[in-house]
């Protein structure tokens, strides 16, 4: 029962540390990071209660050191994951009814522990588990989470204060109950903070969850368990499963009180959790809520306007930070003939200055991508364009698997606007530049809006006032979030929601109460103060 009108702290994105040298810092989570590395880390399914180790386990490995293993995680079997569920339904009411101060109070605290006694740990291990260097982890494994689980909470509370309006003789007020049944998170392997916060913003409103995280994620999902569970989040209430990911899917699918999927993931599979959800609608309580943030094919288009400096920062960031592992990484750009050359020589010198290794050395910029299966990928895909007569690689196109999954940053030139790099969605570090003549600059916005399946990030560089403006006006449909000057990638939970369309995902928008929203159901209640005792009205009085 509530005992007052509660005012959250209010929301501040978590400041981000330089790990500059000289600075605490920078020795602290050095020294978390040869910790963990020389230890074994055994990750159990967490169900209810309980840590299960079943036995049967998959290896964590670094990606810049496939040879050296981490950790074991344990694989469930189908009974595991009937627990996981028993377990959600069993604590969902209790969790359900508990005052929304009570579950965001759990949700301040688990972001407040990442900020300071976990954040070595969860940055670490992050590093360590996919290969991110210490600034890719601090925006993601500390901070991104940090903001979502404190700017969640600010979310809800505006969300609850949003009411009907209601006069004399009638008090109209609405609640947003939790969805009838659990939720089932699928998170990646590219973000942390992705991985924590798609079950617990589903918890935030009540809601209990089973979450499968990625099987490269396992080292760091396991500090997110351990953080939930030291701020509160109550036995069941978010259940982690890992394992045979059709098998568990499809049982929980099967599931008559399934009630909604929270997924990021590759385009195809959420496209068939999607066709099994409709297979099986005819057995569930009630519609489930199907939000998805999926592929891209992201876009950079410069303008002849634009800084050839400005163009290659962007390229070099936008591209090839994290590998090009990110859903919003540029991946294609399209380049005025009158500028490329001078954005081809700054763009070539910045990858040749990029040091890569391993993310232990703060000097390096780029590290190797997630597994072999990525690595083999993109070398097929390289490989092909040293062959194809539309393709030159300027610069990369080298590979080399003996120690770690290490692509080089790669840049092909096509005269194929259509080329199978500017539409395939590769996400790993291979950009395609598209040269075009300056004076069909419009042509080429509806050339870029056409070419992709998707349409999560995209960005304009241009210093025409005009030329931006008719950029943003094609692209609208292009794009969820749409730079100008900027690269297109590095959204800010509380300043850029994130998401897009098309077969980029349903657009919810992660890092907004909009997300939020699809987690609720609203309920309305009409309390009439003086009812009426005559079915009679006044039209029907006689004359």
């Amino acid at each position: 029962m509530g005992k007052g009108f509660f005012q959250v702290p209010p929301a501040i994105n978590e400041p981000i540390k330089s790990y500059a040298p000289g600075t605490p810092e920078r020795e602290s989570v050095l020294k978390k990071y040869k910790e963990l590395y020389n230890q074994k880390t055994e990750v159990p399914l967490y169900i209810g209660s309980k840590e299960i180790k079943t036995g049967n386990t998959g290896s964590i490995r670094p990606p810049h050191d496939h040879q050296h293993e981490v950790g074991v995680y344990h694989k469930a079997e189908k009974t595991h994951i009937e627990e996981a569920i028993k377990s959600s339904l069993e604590a969902r009411q209790k969790w359900a009814n508990l005052p929304w101060e009570q579950r965001a109070a759990v949700f301040l605290k688990a972001a407040d522990l990442i900020a300071g006694p976990y954040r070595d740990k969860m940055n670490a291990s992050t590093m360590i588990g996919q290969s991110k260097t210490i600034f890719q982890a601090e925006i993601d494994s500390a901070c991104e989470i940090v903001d979502f689980l404190r700017f969640n909470v600010e979310y809800m509370t505006q969300i609850y204060e949003e009411q009907p309006e209601s006069d004399s003789s009638a008090w109209n007020r609405v609640e947003h109950r939790p969805l009838e049944g659990f939720v089932y998170a699928i998170t990646p392997f590219n973000f942390t903070a992705i991985a924590g916060n798609l079950p617990a913003s589903a918890a935030l409103m009540g809601n209990v969850a089973v979450w499968k995280p990625s099987d490269s994620q396992m080292f760091s999902a396991q500090v997110i368990m351990e953080v939930f569970k030291e701020a509160g989040v109550p036995d069941g209430v978010i259940n982690m499963v890992m394992g045979d990911p059709e098998m568990i899917t499809d049982t929980i699918l099967s599931h008559p009180d399934f009630t909604g999927v929270h997924f990021t993931g590759s385009t195809d599979v959420f496209k068939g959790i999607w066709s099994k959800i409709g297979e099986n609608i005819h057995n569930y309580k009630t519609y489930p809520r199907i939000v998805g943030e999926t592929g891209g094919k992201d876009f950079i288009v410069a303008h002849n306007s634009a800084s050839p400096k400005v163009i290659a920062t962007a390229l070099s960031r936008g591209a090839f930070e994290f590998q090009g592992q990110k859903c919003s990484a540029a991946s294609r750009t399209y380049i005025p003939k009158s500028i490329w050359p001078e954005v081809k020589k700054y763009l070539v010198e910045d990858i040749k200055s990029f040091k890569i290794g391993s993310p232990e050395n703060f000097e390096n910029f780029f590290t190797a991508v997630i597994h072999e299966k990525s690595f083999d990928k993109l070398a097929k895909y390289i490989d092909q364009a040293k062959k194809d007569d539309q393709a030159e690689i300027i610069v990369g196109g080298t590979y080399d698997k003996s120690k770690g999954w290490f692509v080089d940053p790669t840049v092909i030139v096509t005269t194929d606007p259509k080329y199978t790099t500017m539409e395939t969605e590769l996400f790993g570090p291979v950009l395609t530049v598209y040269v075009y003549e300056d004076e069909k600059f419009e042509e080429t916005l509806h050339l870029c809006n056409e070419t992709s399946q998707y349409a999560l990030t995209g960005s304009i560089i241009s210093t025409d006032r005009y030329a931006a403006t008719l950029a943003t006006e094609i692209l609208q449909d292009a794009a969820g979030n749409f730079y100008i000057n900027d690269k297109c990638t590095g959204a800010v939970v509380g300043k850029q929601p994130f998401g897009g369309a098309r077969n980029s995902g349903t657009n919810d928008k992660a890092g907004s109460k909009l997300n939020l929203l699809r987690w609720t159901s609203p309920r309305l209640i009409k309390e009439t103060f003086v009812p009426a005792t005559d079915y009679r009205y006044p039209f029907m009085d006689k004359e």
